[in-house]
């Protein structure tokens, strides 16, 4: 079997001057004529990260996926505001001149807390990935079947409530931390929306905000816990909240997605 380029070797490229990069190995990441999000989210990441080497923890982001990204980009990086204890950043992906991602970045020191509230944990837990069943074999797009294992964590199959969640993970994290891996992963799963449309289609993600709300994730083995569900589809769109959960069951990203349905 051939070996597959692992992400960290991906980004080895970017340096912190920004700039032309061409990117190797990005046909393992597809997702049709693009890379796939949760990558090119990475991709723009790291270029902040390695740019400004000493950020506080990152908080949040705001994502816009804009056009196809492909090998040969030049990514810009900036400091748009740098406070006592939160740094906001700015970085963008531009493919044959023109935006393909723009990202903002939200890095924020720890303060004593004045506010202390966990969030909900997941009403019907499905139980941990050892004995899950296989999802997804030799289905999807490229990204998908190339770099990431899936497990079912929901007894629905087929149309229903507009809701997908299954145990996600990455099949090599050589080089990662911890934030850059559920950076990749938390766009791993198609919308929930997919249950709800009523023939195939094609389907896009416009965009993609999230709140960390651990800034030092772990969890077992490498699985993930991963839930995309519709809020309102409708006229072509779909309103998504996107969640991750570490095997234990606590919440550590929270977050929200446009998505264009075509078809």
């Amino acid at each position: 079997m051939q070996r597959r380029m692992p992400i960290s070797d991906l980004l080895a490229p970017i340096t912190p001057e920004g700039g032309r990069v061409v990117l190797p190995g990005v046909d393992d990441w597809l997702q049709g004529r693009t890379l796939y999000g949760g990558a090119s989210a990475l991709i723009a990441y790291t270029a902040a990260i390695r740019a400004f080497d000493d950020l506080p923890p990152l908080r949040a982001a705001q994502i816009a996926f804009v056009a196809p990204s492909g090998p040969e980009m030049e990514l810009r990086r900036e400091i748009v505001r740098q406070g006592r204890n939160v740094a906001q950043v700015r970085s963008e992906i531009r493919c044959e001149g023109r935006c393909a991602l723009t990202a903002f970045w939200l890095f924020g020191a720890e303060r004593e807390p004045n506010a202390f509230h966990r969030a909900v944990e997941i009403p019907d837990w499905p139980g941990g990935p050892e004995e899950a069943e296989d999802a997804m074999q030799g289905k999807g797009p490229a990204f998908l079947q190339n770099n990431f294992e899936l497990k079912r964590a929901q007894e629905q199959r087929g149309p229903g409530a507009p809701v997908v969640r299954r145990w996600a993970r990455l099949t090599d994290r050589t080089g990662l931390d911890p934030v850059s891996e559920v950076i990749l992963l938390g766009d791993v799963l198609p919308p929930g929306a997919m249950r709800a449309m009523r023939r195939q289609g094609p389907i896009s993600s416009i965009n993609w905000s999230f709140n960390l709300l651990d800034t030092a994730p772990d969890t077992r083995d490498g699985w993930w816990l991963s839930e995309n569900a519709s809020q309102h589809a409708d006229h072509g769109y779909s309103s998504e909240r996107l969640r991750l959960w570490n095997t234990d069951g606590r919440q550590v990203l929270d977050g929200m997605q446009s998505v264009a349905i075509f078809g």
